[in-house]
Formats: C-alpha cells, structure tokens, sequence
C-alpha cells in the first residue's frame, strides 16, 4: 500500500509536498483526471502505487506545446500514454464526421483540449524530448488498433498504432495485471526490448529470433493493402484468439524487417483480485483543480453508480467489449460492493438513490458456462447466438441475492438497474424471479433495451438473436408490470445503417414503430469504430463469418434515409422519408390511413394556401369594415359641424333682429 495520501500528483509542487525526487512512471492521459474506479486511469495510477511504484498524471497537456510533456520530469522507468475513457476520434466526432460540441471528460465540457489521435500524438511529444525512455501504450484508442485495422474518420487502412506512435509496447485490454509485470521488468533492469513475454501485450520485432512454432502468421499488411478479404480473414482469427486460456500469439508482417507480435490476453481477474482493485484508495472525486472550471461532467453518470463485474459473452458484432475486455465475465464479491455502496451512502450530497449496478451487461455475473474457465471461450461459437448453448449457465440468483442485500441498507431508498440488460440471456433463465424483482424493485419509471432491429437479416450481421426473442420478452416484462401494478415503459434503442441493412429494412423498422407507438427520441446511425466485426463488414462489404457480401449503405444520404425513416414523426424529416418510400415502392405508406407514415404533402400544402386565402379574405373583409366605419365617421363630423355652422347663424340673425 502506498504511503502517499490524496490524489496522484499533478504538478511539480504535489511532487515536492509528497517528497517524490523523481516519479517511477508519468501517465499522459487525454481526460481530465478523475480518481474513481470507474475511470481507467485512476485504476492502473492506483494498481501501480499499490505495488510501491510512484505515478504522476499529466491530464490534457498542452499538445501544441511539446514541453507541456515534461511538466513532471522525466520518469524513472517508463511514460505510459492513453487517450483516456473514449477513443479520441469518437470523442471528437459524429457519425457523420462533423466536430461534437460537447466533451464530458474535459472541465466544462469544453471541446477541443485533446488532439485527433491523442494516443499518437502524446507519444510523438515524448519522443521529441525523450528518444530512448520507453512508451507504454493502453487504453481503449491504443488497445482497439494494436493491429492493422480500417479506420473510419480517414476512410483507410492503417498500420499498428505501435508503428504510427513510436511507442514500444501496447498493453491491450484491462491491463491492471501486464501493467504491473511489465513495471517489475523495468524495475529489475531489463530493457523495454526484451519484455516480449508479457501476456496482454504487443510488441515490434526487426528480425524474428524467438521460437514462434505455435504462433499464428497473419495476412500481411501489404496483402490486406492489396485485397480487403485478406483483413476479413485477419479479423476472423484475431477474434478467435481472444481468450487467454486458449488464445495463441499472433504476428503481422509489415516487410522483411518490420513485425508486429501480439501476445494471448492476461487472464483474467478472480474475485479477490477484483475486489483488491476496487478497494484501493480512490478519492471518487474529479481532481480539486477543476471545480472552478465547471467540473467534469462524466462523473455525474458514476458518482453513485456500483460496477459489479466486467468482460461480456455476449459479442455483439459492432461491439469492441468482447475484443478489448474478452468473454469472460469477472466478478467482484458482494461484501466488496456492499463496502462501495456504504461508501457512496456516506457521501455528502447522497439522496438515497444508488444508480447503476452492472457493467458492460448488468445481468452477467458469472461466466458463461463451467467450461470457460477450464477451456477457454468457444473459438467458433458463442454463447447466445444465434440461440443460447446448450452449455449456458443462465442463473441470475447471485445478482437477486446482491440487489437484495443493497437494497436493505439503511439511507438507500432505491437501487437502479440501468447497464443494459441481456434479454436474451435473461429469458434463457428458466426462473423469472430475476425479471419480476427488476420490474418490482429496479427500475426508474423506464427500462432500456438493445432490440437494436426488427429484421432478421440485419439482427443475424449484428450477432444479436432473432427479433421474435425480444417479442417473448417484451411480452413477459408487460404481464410483470400488470401484476406489480407497475406502468413502467420500455425504451428499445435502434440503430439504422448497420451492415445488411437496406431501405427495406428500414421500412419494416418504421413500420414496427409506428404500431407500437414508440416514439424514439435517439437513433444511433451505425458508427463503424475499429476492431468489430462490424466494421470489417463495412470496410470489405464481406461477412468474414462466411465469405459472402454484405450490403452496406455508405452514401450518407442513403444513411439519412435510413435514420429518417426511424424517426419519420419528426416534420423535419418529411422529404427524406417520403423519398425513402417512394423508392422503395411503398407508397402506400403515404397517406390518411392508420397504416400511414406520413401524408401527402401536396394536399397539406392546399389546405394551407386555402387557408391562408381565406385568412386574406377576411383581412380584406375587415379592412374594408374598418374603412367603412371611418368613412361613416368623417360623415358624421361633417354633418355635425355644419349643424354647429347653421346653429351659430341662426343665432347671429336673431342678435341683429334685436
């Protein structure tokens, strides 16, 4: 245990305070530093002091100023970089490539304080300084593209980030054990170069002198340049060899003195293990020095928030988890949570509500099936797709047991279950207890769900299970509600665009909208990051599963059909709907019906000019009415000064008279 107290230093005068000389490892991370377990680094700072290594973060330097990189010295070991949280390109973009406005792991929100590429970036600014201290890579950016991969923002394929950054290793996935047997390496004298038997790491080799008998030759990057099959193939393999048990080293050849070698994954935590990780001694604060700037808004989402387990068997194809955490499901013990959660109640501005206790999936708590652990996770099956193995263990009474228990602590008035939540795997339990203690006691007025689609066809290029599966549950959620006395609603998320989705299915989708009367207020346009499976198939139009084209829809007017036709209520997307149905043949969906997704324009615009004609007309009718009246009343003035006139004569005439 560390001897220092507070936050990880900032600065040269945290340095001076703690009595630090010089720091074992300087973190350069592209998020404002938040020391909370929910945050990577904070965990690896806190990991690595744990172990008796001295850790500096530099959050957000000044990437237009190389020297902000030394602000805390040179470190004694090592500078280990990471974009932070988020890959910094989805962090600053949008589906469609236009700049976001917002940046919730910067103070403020404020857009803008970490470069494009973060991760090559802050190592570029390292190397010019420092050409020879060694550069340890990780996080989500760095582990995502270890490999050749597509890349969206540039529409090309690129080399290993190791290759673009100059860095020496990546440290892919969780990283809490290869951080700390990679920090032990440089701390016993062994030179960077020669720690290449780390698992969970991947390293660059000139010449090849190791013993790589059992290693997988991948498709080399010249090939994969040339042919976007051959990446397909690569991709296959790599997601074949995400399991530490049965996982086997993987090489990609650049030339005849360039390779890349990619090591099986760390194994993943036990209980204890977790449980140690999440105990360390985090403030569960955004550092001081950024109250005064706003704050930084993605604490809000966690700051009473449980993670309860990581890793995710479910691997849909246009998620990263499976590739980056793995398919085993690692868990912490509910005393470890039970501790955190008193922690949370003991917080000062604590209401009562503890928001979240999940992870990537919140109803995963133990791995998928007894054989994973012993085996490893199937190389060509998974655990729920198509339909569940007959292996799955689907048992959700751990986690009743620790809703349970969380739920009867005093000051708690109620605990949320907002991760998502496999439906799936939930209707794979035989028992409904689970589905009726959420409906009853977990859910704030809503429940979120990722049917994702309506079409088969597109469900089966996601690896997500048919859409006849999300019909049973939404079916069974309804009946519990009843029974409860609950009018709680589903709010199903959709993405439109995804490989194999066409305007057909896009259609089948507004329609299946339209008669449950959902009215989405979010849609995600399907946005191609690296290292899914997804993504391949919208870089090769290949399903690398069989060989076989894809459809995919890449214009982005084509996607704005899509998306529009998702939200087809919204006025503002009248003429991109209307377009999408005529070119699909289905103008019946035009009209006055209750089939109908929108009307014809052209009557609307009728009803309006008549309308409009008559508003003129009786504006003309009214004027012509006012005009009247002020005509009659200058009349009516002259009438009445004459009678003054002829009054006043009068008058005069009887003067004289006398």
């Amino acid at each position: 245990m560390s001897k220092y107290k507070g936050f990880l230093p900032v600065c040269k005068e945290d340095l001076q305070t703690k009595g630090i000389k010089q720091l074992d490892f300087v973190y350069v991370l592209g998020d404002a530093y938040i020391d909370h377990p929910s945050f990577g680094a904070a965990i690896i700072g806190r990991v690595l002091e744990h172990n008796g290594y001295t850790v500096g973060i530099i959050a957000q330097p000044d990437f237009r100023n190389a020297d902000s990189i030394l602000s805390l010295g040179i470190p004694r070991l090592a500078f280990l970089v990471s974009s932070g949280n988020m890959d910094s390109m989805i962090n600053h973009y949008y589906v469609s490539k236009k700049r976001r406005t917002k940046d919730a792991y910067t103070p403020g929100g404020e857009i803008g304080k970490r470069p494009d590429r973060a991760v090559i970036v802050y190592c570029n600014m390292i190397r010019k300084h420092c050409k020879d201290i060694p550069i340890i890579v990780g996080g989500i950016e760095a582990s995502l593209r270890r490999l050749a991969h597509y890349d969206y923002w540039s529409d090309s394929f690129r080399r290993s980030i190791l290759l673009e950054s100059g860095a020496d290793l990546v440290s892919y996935g969780m990283g809490e054990k290869s951080i700390v047997e990679i920090a032990d390496a440089l701390n016993a004298g062994i030179n960077i170069k020669d720690i290449t038997y780390v698992p969970g790491t991947v390293y660059k080799r000139k010449v090849l002198k190791d013993d790589f008998a059992e290693a997988i030759f991948l498709p080399t990057y010249e090939e994969m340049l040339a042919d976007k099959k051959k990446y397909g193939d690569s991709f296959l393999i790599q997601s074949q060899n995400t399991d530490p048990i049965n996982g086997r080293t993987l090489i990609e050849k650049y030339s005849e003195h360039c390779y890349i070698i990619q090591n099986p994954p760390a194994l993943p935590l036990s209980e204890k293990e977790m449980d140690e990780v999440y105990n360390l001694p985090y403030m569960r604060a955004i550092h001081p020095s950024y109250k005064a700037l706003g704050g930084i808004p993605a604490i809000e989402e966690v700051r009473f928030s449980l993670t309860s387990n990581r890793g995710c068997f479910g691997s849909c194809n246009f998620c990263s988890l499976a590739f980056h955490q793995g398919r085993i499901v690692q868990t912490r013990s509910h005393e470890s949570l039970i501790s955190e959660a008193e922690q949370i109640i003991n917080m000062p501005d604590f209401k009562g509500y503890i928001h979240d206790v999940g992870g990537p999936t919140a109803n995963f708590r133990h791995p998928a099936c007894k054989n994973q652990l012993k085996t490893g996770a199937c190389k060509n099956k998974k655990c729920l797709f198509p339909t569940p193995c007959k292996n799955l263990d689907a048992d959700h009474s751990d986690y009743i047991a620790l809703l349970r228990k969380l739920r009867s602590l005093k000051k708690v008035k109620k605990v949320f279950v907002r991760s998502g939540v496999r439906f799936d795997y939930l209707l794979a339990d035989k028992d409904d207890a689970f589905l009726k203690e959420l409906v009853e006691h977990h859910i704030s007025g809503q429940l979120k769900v990722a049917p994702e689609h309506v079409s088969d066809q597109v469900l089966n290029k996601m690896g997500k299970p048919s859409f006849a599966v999300y019909k049973r549950f939404v079916a069974k959620y309804e009946k519990y509600n009843k029974e409860f006395k609950k009018n709680q609603y589903l709010v199903p998320y959709f993405m439109s665009s995804h490989p194999g989705s066409t305007l057909k299915d896009a259609v089948a989708l507004a329609e299946y909208i339209r008669d449950t009367g959902y009215i989405p207020e979010q849609v995600q346009d399907y946005y191609p990051t690296p290292s899914t499976m997804s993504t391949v198939m919208y870089y090769t139009e290949i399903d690398p599963r069989d060989g076989k084209p894809v459809y995919v829809a890449k214009n982005p007017h084509e996607k704005a059909l899509q998306r529009a036709l998702i939200q087809y209520s919204n006025p503002e997307n009248y003429d991109l709907v209307k377009e999408a149905l005529q070119i699909c043949g289905r103008q019946d969906l035009i009209g006055f019906g209750e089939k109908c997704l929108i009307r014809p324009r052209k009557l609307a615009k009728e009803k309006k000019d008549l309308q409009n004609t008559n508003n003129k007309s009786n504006t003309q009718k009214n004027l012509s009415h006012k005009q009247k009246i002020s005509k009659n009343g200058k009349n009516a003035n002259y009438i009445m000064k004459k009678k003054q006139a002829s009054g006043k004569d009068k008058l005069n005439d009887r003067k004289r008279k006398r």
